[in-house]
Parts: structure tokens; C-alpha cells; sequence
């Protein structure tokens, strides 16, 4: 028997000219079923409606005072935009249903009454979640729980928010477990593996996969600048006054960046060129709350011309009036260039608009990667892992602050949760007694004594204090240690790292929220400044690079080894490619090549390889080291997302026996451990399992504060219990995030079976974007800019000589 709407929603659809999708009639028809689900649709489609339709007609057929449905997203941004949208056609419809925002933005006498009183409908964040979950009312509150909504999943299901959160369903299944699981997203590739991942005790067969209409195909363009394709760069500021000229004839245009610092530089060269002197703004994560919030409802508002942004804005803000999205620098990978092109003309029948604006020939060759990737309907797929400990002992101390629990059925419910469901009673022993004590190294300390196990067998919080140190702590995101950015009259700008702040001193100019700032003074914890027309230069942020997806550089490859596509490209980027071919080779796909030159009383090493500046960074350090210790005098290296070009005073004749597999043995392993790569890693995994206070009662700790107090710890543990637990959670980190080691070693794999290692007298066409880099990473002054133009025209004339 098919479903139908509740009469007052299809009449409020009727009033608009509108009919409900099939996708969204499918996602009630698997609530009736009692079925979760798991709804993948275009941007545009409706799908937050499609996930709400079913809450609201089981609200409007059965009213309740009761906390009903849970909505997650991974943005506060985001919970705040959906509470706009959800509360429109729920008072067009006249209902009489409650929907509140709680994240922690969300002021605490508020959170203290919606324990009490909840709304009917809740949007929230995983850490938000986590705390109500720490409470002893937590049972009573979602005891009559109907729904979870997990909107974005992709953004973090295989991260450790999507750990934690995870975890979290799995608690709210054992105190209700008629609940129902509603995850949502536009760019999932791999179904099969996220209906695993939402349903409880990973039973795909539960989750019913909606898959929504397909959409109009999205018109997107790559910008070819006036003149050429740069060489260098990444940042495609080079087009900032087309880019202008493309504002000027659109309603509202969001400009990504992939990064805060790019957000900052792309916002001065766009403003410079804003001749007609349009209202444009700056969003990203350092900003504070309310200079976020200000630029989100002057958007909502239709106020602004346009918005640089970084990922702060790229997962499902829906503002109408924005007619074109551009993407300044390469996307790295289909699925986020879709969901970026998807905040255009937010309308499924409607194609997006897109202009992508490459910062080098490189990156050209991946823009045309992502926009044919996106038009063959490819996405990029993710890899899915084992849950972290380090959440997993913060979700228990949550838990603990609620209440005792028995060891036997917390595992149970543990296991239940996906990314933990091969967790063994051993592993899951080891956290408990690392809460109880923080491990035989440091048991002495009381310090870390938070819980205790009774004579019945349960566990319990050891000391009230330890509850409201977990409340104050508790958190997934490690900022990296940073200062308030603040005027005199105590206004706050933002935050900047301790690391950029440690360049500055009084007098000293930056660009901060779209603004030249001039630094006043600076003490533990502020930054104070004041306005300036002085010269001013862009803050750095730490954090790894977005690496360029598989999938895009498995294009890219193909296009290298494909004359007949070049046709496609612009006549400088071909010019460069039939050189290279001249002069040296291209690699096949699957092939790894390795080009040997001298260059200015410097021998060079060239790999070619398309892994990501994470992977070619780590390969750097232990190229350098391998070859220090065949005596070949290595000066230094450079990479971007492409290719890791590495320097020395003598020439490198065998790289067969520098790329060898045991690198990632011995080399790897001592770099690692030498470096500041697990002690940065460390610290984040201390944090996150509650080892490590940020927060006292009424007072933050610096980040010198607490990188001293992970420093000392991780130096106890190294030496008097190098098995802890948290030692091999910060191996885990430094692997995966800090090093990409799975692309690198298959990297290292390709190497020995497919390096095709070829000798030059000079410089490739190919080489050129990697040796330039050389020397701007050395560059403080703008007055060293013109010697370096003129150094990278005379190689770029070395390398383009066809004798």
C-alpha cells in the first residue's frame, strides 16, 4: 500500500506548485517500515526535508512534548542554516512543533532548560551529543527518541567524529531500541559500506538504501587567464580581476579556498581588484562566532555580492540567492568539487554554475581531471577504519559522568558500533584501566585516578571533579595552541596559532578577517591590534594539506600518457607537455618516473609520482636520510601534490636502492620517532582521551601549557612503557593523518616494479613547477620577488629548449 502525506503537507506543497520526490516519499515509506535509512541525493534534491518529512508527519499524527528527533551535522554552521529551513514550512503549515540549535555556540542557561524541556526536534554535533549523553538524566531525556538524522555523513563517518558519534547512536539504541538511523548525502560513492557503518551492529540489510532523482548536470568552467598558465603557485590569485569581472555579473558568488591562509590572500587581491566597490566578505574557522555570524545572515539576507570561504561553508548551507560557486586553486578530489559546485542555484532542476581557476599547469591537468570525473558521475571513495581508542576512552568517561556501568555490557554496546565491532575484551580492558589509572607508568599520580571499580564488579567516576573536567574537556577537534586576536576595547577578531603569533612583534602587519591588523602587544593568551594601511602579509595555519584524491591523480596519469586528450588543454599547457615528451618521457599509468639532472652545481632527483604533499613530504625526510648515509650529500627536498623533487651536492645513479621497501622499516620508523611527528600526535590523542586537561574550572590553558605537560608524559612513557595505550594511538595518528604512510607505500611498491629512472643534461618541462618552489620557500620579503621571476624565467627558457 503506498504512503501518503499528511494532508496540511501536501497542501503546503500544493500552495507552492510543488510535488514531492519519489526519493522523498521512499524515505516514509522506510519509516513506516520502521527501516533505517540511508538517502544519497544531489545538492538540491530536498534532502534535509526528505530526512525531516517522516518527524513531522509522525509529529503532526501523534503530538509530543518529548525530545523526538535528533538531527547531527558536522557544522554548527550548518545546524544553525537547517533550524532557518526547517522552521519556514513549520510555520507556513501552522504546526505547533519546537526545533532548537545545541552546539557550543548555544548559551548554557539554554542547554540547561532543553534537559528539562527539550524541543520536539533537536539539531546538535557530535560533541554536543557526547556531553548530553555525560548527563544523569541522559535515559529520561531520550527515552521516547523516535529518529537520528546524520546529515553529510561522508564529512565524518570515517573520521573520529564519526567515532564518537558512532558511539554515541550506539548508547541511544540501548536506551531506546526501536530508534531509527537516517543518514544523508550528496556525494557517497562506496552505498553499501556507509549503510554498514550507520547501522547498528554493522547489519547492512537494515538499512534501506534511497538513492534520490538525478539533477540537472552542473555547468562548469576552467578560467584560462589572461595570458598563460602560471608555472608556479596555487592560490589562482592571478585571476583575481576576472574573478571580479565574474562577481560583477552574477546576484551572489561563493569563492572556496582550500585553506584559511588562501581565504585571506584570495579576499585582499579580490578587494584590490573591486573597482565598483561591491560588498564582499571572508568566512572561515578562526573567525570569531560573531564575525561568522554576521557574514552568514547578511548572505541569508541577500546583502552580499560575495563570500570567500573555506570548508567552514562547503556542506549543505543553503542560500538561495547564490547563482555561481568558483573554486580558486585545484578542488583535489570530485566529491568536494560536487558538493562545493552544489551551493550554486541549490535547485535540482537547475544547473550549477562552477568556475574552477587552477594556480599552475598542474593543477590544470587536475581541474580537468575533477570536472571529467564529475561528469562521468565518478565520486572519490573513502577509507574506512578501525574506531580510535583515544575516543573510545572519552566516550566512556562520558559515560562514567552519567552513571556506573558494568564492564561486560559496556563492551557489548561498544561492539555495536561499527568502527568497533572487532574490539577485543583485551583492547577494551586496556582503556578502562588506562581511565582508572593512566596506565602503570603514571598510576602514581591521583591525577589521573578517574575511575574506580567497586567491590561488585561496576565501575564508577572516581571524584565529582573528574565530571566536570571531562564536561569542560571533552572534544574530538585539537585546535592547534593559538592566541585571541583582539582591539584594544577587548572586541574579538579570531584566533591565530601560537606559531605565527611567535613570528610577530609590536608594529609588526597582517591580514586577519579581511582586514590589515598592526600587532599593539601580546601576552599569553591575546594578541592585541589595531587597524593599519600598512603592508601587511597573510597568516599561516598549521594542519595537514587536502591531499588530491586517488581517483584524480589516476586521471591525471592517464592524461600524461595520452597525446590524443591534449587537444582538449590550452596551447601553453600543451606546448609544455610535447616538450616534456621531446626532452624526456611521460609516464605510463602505473609507471613511476624518476628524472636525474644537474642544475647550477646541484644534481636533482625527480619523482614523479601523483601521492599528495603529505605522502611526498614523508618521502622527502626519508630520502634525504637514505641518501646522507650513501655519502650523497643531500642539501634538501620539495614536493607539491604531483611529484618530490630532492637536491644534493652528487648525482643519485642507482634511485632503485633509495626507493627500496625496507625504507618504510627502518628509515621511516626512526624518522618518525626522532621527529616532532608523535609528539604532535601525542598530544592531540592525550587531549582527546582526557589524559590532558585544555580547561580549569574558569581558566584555559595555553597551548605551551599543555604541549609541556603531553611533552613530559610522552617522555615517561617512551621510556618506562613504550606498549601504552596511547603511544600506539599517536603511531596510529602519525601513520595515517601526519605521513598518508598507505599512499606511500604504494608508492614504494610502484617503485620496485615500475620506476622507469631516466638521466638528463638539465632541467625537464615537467620539473620546472617543483624547482621554482626551491626558492619561495625561502622567501620572507615581497623585494625578493623580482629575482625570483627573473630566476624562474631563465629556467623555465633552460627547461623549454628543445636542443
Amino acid at each position: 500500500m503506498p504512503v501518503a502525506l499528511p494532508a496540511i503537507v501536501d497542501n503546503w506543497f500544493a500552495t507552492r506548485g510543488w510535488h514531492p520526490r519519489r526519493h522523498q516519499m521512499d524515505m516514509l515509506a522506510a519509516a513506516e517500515r520502521g527501516d533505517h535509512a540511508l538517502l544519497v541525493a544531489p545538492t538540491g534534491a530536498g534532502k534535509t526535508l526528505a530526512g525531516f518529512l517522516p518527524s513531522l508527519a509522525d509529529l503532526i499524527a501523534n503530538p509530543t512534548d518529548r525530545l523526538h528527533t535528533l538531527y547531527v551535522s558536522p557544522l554548527k554552521a550548518l545546524a544553525v542554516d537547517v533550524r532557518r529551513n526547517l522552521l519556514t514550512p513549520i510555520e507556513e503549515m501552522g504546526l505547533t512543533i519546537s526545533v532548537e540549535t545545541r552546539t557550543g555556540d548555544t548559551p548554557s542557561d539554554r542547554k540547561a532548560r532543553q534537559r528539562v524541556r527539550p524541543p520536539q526536534i533537536l539539531l546538535t554535533t557530535p560533541e554536543s551529543l557526547s556531553l548530553l549523553l555525560s548527563y544523569p538524566d541522559a535515559a529520561l531525556l531520550f527515552s521516547d527518541l523516535k529518529t537520528v538524522i546524520v546529515d553529510e555523513v561522508h564529512a565524518f563517518a570515517t573520521q573520529k567524529r564519526g567515532d564518537l558519534l558512532n558511539l554515541s547512536m550506539a548508547r541511544l539504541q540501548a536506551i531506546n531500541p526501536a530508534l531509527r538511523r537516517v543518514a544523508l548525502s550528496a556525494t557517497v560513492a562506496d552505498v553499501d559500506a556507509y549503510r554498514a557503518w550507520l547501522a547498528p551492529d554493522g547489519d547492512i540489510g537494515a538499512v534501506t538504501p534511497v538513492m534520490g532523482e538525478a539533477g540537472a548536470e552542473p555547468n562548469v568552467a576552467i578560467l584560462i587567464p589572461e595570458g598563460r598558465v602560471p608555472w608556479s603557485g596555487h592560490s589562482g590569485k592571478y585571476a583575481a580581476k576576472q574573478v571580479m569581472t565574474e562577481i560583477e555579473a552574477r546576484q551572489t558568488t561563493l569563492v572556496f579556498c582550500n585553506t584559511r591562509g588562501l581565504a585571506e590572500l584570495i579576499f585582499q587581491e579580490l578587494w584590490s581588484a573591486n573597482d565598483a566597490n561591491l560588498p564582499i566578505a571572508i568566512h572561515h574557522g578562526s573567525l570569531s562566532i560573531e564575525a561568522r555570524r554576521k557574514v552568514e545572515s547578511a548572505m541569508a539576507a541577500g546583502k552580499l555580492r560575495a563570500l570567500v570561504a573555506t570548508a567552514s561553508l562547503d556542506l549543505g548551507v543553503d542560500w538561495g540567492n547564490v547563482d555561481c560557486v568558483i573554486q580558486m586553486g585545484a578542488p583535489k578530489g570530485s566529491s568536494r568539487l560536487l558538493q562545493r559546485i552544489g551551493r550554486a542555484n541549490h535547485r535540482l532542476d537547475m544547473a550549477s554554475e562552477a568556475v574552477l581557476i587552477p594556480g599552475n599547469r598542474f593543477e590544470y591537468l587536475e581541474a580537468r581531471a575533477a570536472l571529467d570525473a564529475v561528469e562521468a558521475g565518478e565520486r572519490d571513495t573513502d577509507d574506512f577504519r578501525a574506531g580510535s581508542l583515544d575516543v573510545l576512552a572519552q566516550h566512556v568517561m562520558g559515560l562514567a559522568c552519567a552513571g556506573p556501568f558494568r564492564a561486560e555490557d559496556l563492551l557489548a554496546e561498544v561492539q555495536s558500533a561499527t568502527p568497533y565491532s572487532a574490539l577485543t575484551p583485551e583492547a577494551f580492558d586496556h582503556v578502562l584501566h588506562f581511565i582508572e589509572g593512566g596506565g602503570y607508568a603514571l598510576r602514581a599520580y591521583d591525577r589521573f585516578k578517574r575511575l574506580t571499580q567497586d567491590t561488585d564488579g561496576s565501575w564508577r567516576v572516581s571524584h565529582p571533579r573528574f565530571v566536570q573536567q571531562h564536561r569542560l574537556n571533552a572534544g574530538i577537534i585539537v585546535d592547534q595552541p593559538a592566541l585571541a586576536v583582539r582591539f584594544a576595547n577587548g572586541r574579538k577578531l579570531g584566533t591565530v596559532e601560537e606559531g605565527f603569533a611567535a613570528t610577530l612583534t609590536p608594529g609588526d602587519s597582517f591580514f586577519f578577517s579581511g582586514m590589515a591588523l598592526e600587532v599593539v602587544r601580546m601576552d599569553t593568551s591575546d594578541l592585541v591590534v589595531r587597524a593599519t594601511s600598512k603592508q601587511a602579509r597573510i597568516p599561516s595555519w598549521g594542519g595537514t594539506r587536502m591531499a588530491m584524491s586517488t581517483r584524480l591523480a589516476d586521471r591525471v596519469r592517464h592524461f600524461l600518457a595520452e597525446p590524443q586528450e591534449w587537444h582538449r588543454f590550452p596551447e601553453d599547457v600543451r606546448e609544455w607537455l610535447e616538450m616534456q615528451k621531446l626532452r624526456s618521457t611521460l609516464p605510463q599509468p602505473g609507471q613511476l618516473l624518476i628524472e636525474t639532472f644537474p642544475h647550477e652545481g646541484r644534481h636533482y632527483l625527480i619523482c614523479y609520482s601523483f601521492e599528495g604533499w603529505n605522502a611526498h613530504q614523508s618521502l622527502g625526510m626519508l630520502l634525504t636520510r637514505r641518501m646522507e648515509s650513501q655519502g650523497l650529500m643531500p642539501l634538501g627536498f620539495v614536493s607539491n601534490d604531483y611529484a618530490l623533487a630532492v637536491y644534493g651536492m652528487k648525482p643519485v645513479t642507482d634511485p632503485k636502492s633509495l626507493f627500496s621497501a625496507d625504507i618504510l622499516d627502518h628509515e621511516f620508523v626512526d624518522w618518525v620517532e626522532q621527529s616532532s611527528l608523535l609528539k604532535r600526535a601525542f598530544r592531540d590523542v592525550a587531549v582527546i582521551s582526557g589524559l590532558i586537561e585544555r580547561q580549569h574550572p574558569g581558566k584555559r590553558k595555553t597551548g605551551r601549557q599543555v604541549t609541556f605537560s603531553t611533552d613530559l608524559i610522552y617522555d615517561v612513557l617512551r621510556k618506562y612503557q613504550p606498549d601504552h595505550l596511547l603511544l600506539k594511538a599517536a603511531w596510529a595518528d602519525a601513520r595515517a593523518r601526519m605521513t598518508d604512510v598507505g599512499r606511500l607505500g604504494d608508492l614504494i611498491d610502484r617503485a620496485s616494479q615500475t620506476m622507469l629512472h631516466v638521466t638528463l643534461d638539465r632541467v625537464s618541462p615537467l620539473a620546472v613547477p617543483l624547482l621554482i618552489l626551491i626558492g619561495r620557500e625561502h622567501v620572507a620579503q615581497t623585494a625578493a620577488e623580482d629575482v625570483l621571476l627573473m630566476e624562474a624565467e631563465a629556467l623555465v627558457a633552460e627547461a623549454m629548449r628543445a636542443d
